[in-house]
């Protein structure tokens, strides 16, 4: 029997997507002149404030409040009728130094025996429903938002957009799990009050949503998921009516609070622990990355079309305390998932000072991570250029979204002896 699955998004104006861009834009410039930070930074975001807390330990200095606004304007906060801009809100800083005892377990004078930065489990996941090893509710979720960003920042198609947004996608699959059909898809996006009717308001709205938005987001998308998208999909656009009050003004936001939309837009599973503002130390983050780099290869290798990889660390402790698999019975290999996750262990080392090496970690690469989420991106080199009162300015060129790389696949093969 068929059976239906969804999954969300938010866009980069949500008030949870803020503080997560916030917490990373400081993490990167702690990594950017001194990459071996220790940082756990939180944020939270209301009406015409934010607040800044959390841990450090670095050698530079930041100006953490100017961090703070051009992050919020480069989002597009920058208007006060949205109650919350760049440039007029209250920014409060409460970050401390990170605790010794903490630190004592995590910094060895063997890098190699790095401790984890914390005791808990992370799960990395990869199906080969789509390209890119996503599940398709999120990846279209994701697309979404990406496109209505996309024309709310030219200005030119649909001028009434604000900043804030939720996509939510629900698909039917078979018996086979595969996806047949979209069966609904809701978008809420904010906007100006540009008509003193509510109706003629949604209206127009529907009507962009369905002829400027949509098209663009198929055209990304394979000819086999184009056709997924047909007349029977069930559409709730604005459901409410209006949604002019919005953002920060709107909600209050926090830092940690959309990880299934950061992963797996609950495919598999996730081990609550969030990843904006924690340096690779913190394995909530490293090892969220090692495990669906994991995933991701081990599927593209062929040894199943679903995966699951789960790994646990014990804080101030190198080696993991467990590596499980999941493939959910969809394995191509004659191995029970325990012997495959036994040759994993034998491929990766999931020391945290080698996932770092490995992933490249150290370098300022989180602030593009912090919206429309963490996996399933694509990897590319790029030049960023940081600015510090005390240290200057520095340009590096780092690598996004290393562990999406299929970097692994012969490896793979030959300890599983595929041709």
């Amino acid at each position: 029997m068929s059976y239906l699955f969804t999954s969300e998004s938010v866009s980069e104006g949500h008030p949870d997507k803020i503080a997560d861009q916030i917490s990373d834009a400081l993490l990167d410039h702690f990594l950017a002149f001194d990459p071996e930070s220790k940082t756990a930074c939180e944020t939270l975001v209301t009406t015409g404030q934010v607040v800044l807390a959390g841990e450090v330990k670095s050698k530079t200095y930041i100006d953490v409040q100017q961090i703070a606004r051009e992050t919020i304007n480069n989002i597009g906060y920058t208007k006060g009728a949205y109650q919350f801009s760049g440039d007029s809100c209250g920014v409060i800083s409460l970050i401390h130094e990170q605790s010794p005892d903490i630190n004592q377990g995590v910094d060895k004078a063997n890098k190699e025996e790095q401790g984890a930065g914390d005791q808990g489990m992370m799960f990395g996941y990869a199906t080969t429903e789509t390209e890119n090893y996503m599940p398709l509710a999120l990846a279209i979720s994701h697309q979404i938002l990406q496109e209505l960003a996309k024309i709310r920042k030219e200005g030119k198609l649909m001028p009434y957009l604000r900043p804030d947004a939720k996509s939510q996608v629900t698909l039917e699959y078979d018996n086979d799990n595969n996806p047949i059909r979209i069966d609904t898809i809701v978008i809420s996006t904010q906007h100006d009050d540009f008509s003193a009717s509510e109706t003629e308001m949604l209206t127009k709205i529907k009507e962009d949503i369905k002829n400027i938005l949509l098209p663009n987001v198929i055209k990304q998308f394979p000819e086999k998921i184009q056709q997924l998208f047909d007349e029977n999909i069930t559409f709730h656009i604005n459901p409410t009516g209006k949604f002019v009050i919005g953002g920060p003004h709107g909600d209050s936001g926090l830092t940690g609070r959309k990880i299934i939309v950061d992963t797996y837009g609950g495919k598999g599973a996730h081990g609550g622990g969030a990843f904006s503002g924690k340096d690779p130390s913190k394995v909530d983050r490293s090892a969220a990355y090692a495990a669906r780099h994991i995933a991701k290869n081990m599927a593209a290798a062929g040894i199943a079309d679903e995966i699951l990889v789960q790994i646990s660390y014990a804080i101030g402790v190198a080696e993991p305390t467990s590596i499980s698999v999941n493939t959910y019975n969809t394995a191509k290999v004659n191995m029970t998932d325990g012997e495959i996750a036994k040759l994993i262990k034998s491929i990766f080392d999931l020391r945290p000072a080698a996932i770092e090496k490995r992933l490249k970690l150290r370098n300022p690469i989180y602030s593009e991570t912090a919206a429309y989420g963490h996996m399933g991106r694509t990897p590319k080199t790029v030049t960023k250029v940081f600015e510090s009162p005390y240290a200057g300015k520095i340009s590096k060129e780092v690598e996004l979204f290393t562990w999406e790389k299929l970097d692994y696949i012969e490896q793979i093969k030959n300890a599983f002896h595929i041709n």
